[in-house]
C-alpha cells in the first residue's frame, strides 16, 4: 500500500515543479521568438526572480497564518490540554461541549451537543501521523454514547489506512490543516488562544489537589470551569481566565 505524502514532502515537489516549468517555459518561449540564446537566458534568469519572489510571499503568508493559529503551541500540549483546548474551541462554535474523564472514556474524549444531535469526538495531539485505531475506538463510541457520527481530531495527519477505514463508518478524520482553518475561522476571543490554555492548564494542575482525579472542563450557567472527574464525591473546581478579561 503507498504510503501518503507528508505536505512537507509535497510543498517541496510542488515548488520543485514550479521551478523547472517556469525556467524551461521561459527558455524555450524566448529562445522560439528570438533565436537568441543570450536572450533567454537573460529573460529565463528574470521569471525565475520573478517566481522566487512570488513563493518567498507565499510562504511568508503562510507562515503568518500558522503563527496566527496558534498551531505551534498546539504542538507543545499533552493530551488534556489539548483535550481542553477542543473543549473551548467546540464551545466557540455553538456546541454544548463535555470533556470526558480521561479513564474509561470508551472511545471519546468529548461530546458535543448542537440542537438534537451528538457528537463524540477523540483527540490526538501526535507528533506523528494517527493509524486506524484511533478511527475504530470512534466509530466504537457512536453506539456507546448514542451519537451520530464520531470525529477524530489531530494537530497532525493519518495513515492511509486510517483515510480509507474512516470513508467506510461514520468517522470524520479533521487533520492539522483542517484544525487551522477551523481556528482561523473562529471570531478572535470566542475562545482561549492555544497559550492560554497552557498557561491557564498546566500539566501538574491537572490533577485534583484534593482527591488526585484528574480535572475536566464542564459547563454551568457562567460559563466553564474545571471541575474534579470524581464529583459529587469530590466538589473541588477551578476557575477559567479567558484572555482579554479583566
Amino acid at each position: 500500500m503507498a504510503r501518503r505524502k507528508s505536505k512537507a514532502k509535497q510543498e517541496e515537489e510542488f515548488i520543485q515543479g514550479v521551478m523547472s516549468l517556469a525556467a524551461l517555459g521561459s527558455l524555450g518561449l524566448t529562445y522560439l521568438l528570438t533565436k537568441s540564446f543570450k536572450a533567454s537566458i537573460i529573460v529565463c534568469v528574470l521569471v525565475v526572480a520573478v517566481v522566487i519572489a512570488f513563493l518567498i510571499s507565499r510562504k511568508m503568508k503562510h507562515n503568518e497564518r500558522l503563527k496566527k493559529s496558534g498551531i505551534a503551541d498546539i504542538d507543545k500540549m499533552d493530551g488534556i490540554q489539548f483535550e481542553q483546548y477542543l473543549g473551548h474551541l467546540f464551545r466557540g462554535q455553538g456546541y454544548k461541549t463535555e470533556v470526558t474523564k480521561a479513564a474509561g472514556d470508551y472511545g471519546a474524549d468529548l461530546i458535543l451537543r448542537k440542537e438534537d444531535k451528538k457528537i463524540v469526538v477523540q483527540a490526538k495531539r501526535y507528533s506523528k501521523n494517527v493509524g486506524i485505531k484511533a478511527v475504530q475506538e470512534a466509530q466504537a463510541s457512536i453506539a456507546h454514547y448514542g451519537a451520530v457520527e464520531a470525529w477524530v481530531v489531530s494537530n497532525n495527519d493519518y495513515t492511509t489506512a486510517a483515510y480509507e477505514l474512516a470513508k467506510s463508518n461514520r468517522v470524520k478524520l479533521i487533520n492539522r490543516n483542517a484544525l487551522i482553518e477551523m481556528i482561523l475561522a473562529m471570531n478572535p476571543g470566542a475562545a482561549p488562544t492555544p497559550k492560554t490554555v497552557i498557561s491557564e492548564v498546566p500539566v501538574d494542575e491537572m490533577t485534583c489537589p484534593k482527591c488526585g482525579h484528574n480535572l475536566v472542563l464542564r459547563n454551568s450557567a457562567r460559563g466553564q470551569f474545571y471541575g474534579c472527574s470524581s464529583f459529587p464525591k469530590c466538589r473541588h473546581t477551578k476557575s477559567i481566565k479567558v484572555e482579554g478579561a479583566s
